[in-house]
């Protein structure tokens, strides 16, 4: 054992190890620490770099399989939105059309209904526009005869006396027994 610590102990005062440093050429020293560090790397890192990429590659198959999923319902879900669209646009269409013919046969009813109770309303102010004058007529008429009534009565009573007066109720008499005998 005593080699083993003599070796160790005397290895600072080896001639050929020299001082401790760095060794500043690039060209010299990165090849090698590159070439060991891939090496470490590629002995431990393998299996776990593989377990590593096999899961992402794994976790992109799904998305895009998940992908394609939600892509082909997204495509069904979008021609059951245009199968409605058209339908909804049809049917509009139809309101629409409907509608406006709706429209022009409510105005052309309501042309008629205006015209037909503007005729009435004429036929009522005609009408009472005749009931007005004949009322006026009728009017005139009874004034007219009332006041002939008492320039006759008036007139009568001025020329008529007793005497008069009693050959006219006689005449009068005899008229109508004459108009009932030949009525009999």
């Amino acid at each position: 054992m005593k080699n083993v610590t003599d070796s160790f102990v005397s290895l600072g005062h080896w001639p050929s190890a020299g001082s401790f440093g760095f060794n500043t050429d690039i060209f010299a020293t990165n090849p090698i620490n590159l070439s060991v560090v891939l090496g470490v790397l590629i002995f431990f890192g393998k299996g776990v770099l593989s377990d590593l990429l096999d899961n992402r590659k794994q976790r992109i198959l799904n998305t895009i399989r998940n992908s394609e999923e939600l892509r082909g319902g997204a495509i069904e879900q979008l021609e059951k939105a245009r199968s409605r669209l058209r339908k909804v646009e049809t049917e509009a269409e139809q309101f629409r059309v409907n509608g406006y013919s709706e429209i022009e046969q409510e105005k052309l009813n309501l042309i008629n209904s205006t015209y037909k109770t503007l005729e009435q309303l004429e036929n009522y102010k005609n009408e009472t526009i005749q009931f007005e004058q004949q009322r006026a007529i009728n009017q005139v008429r009874q004034r007219v005869f009332q006041q002939a009534l008492r320039g006759a009565l008036g007139t009568l009573n001025s020329c008529l006396n007793n005497e008069l007066h009693l050959r006219t109720i006689s005449a009068n008499i005899g008229m109508l027994g004459t108009m009932k005998e030949l009525t009999d």
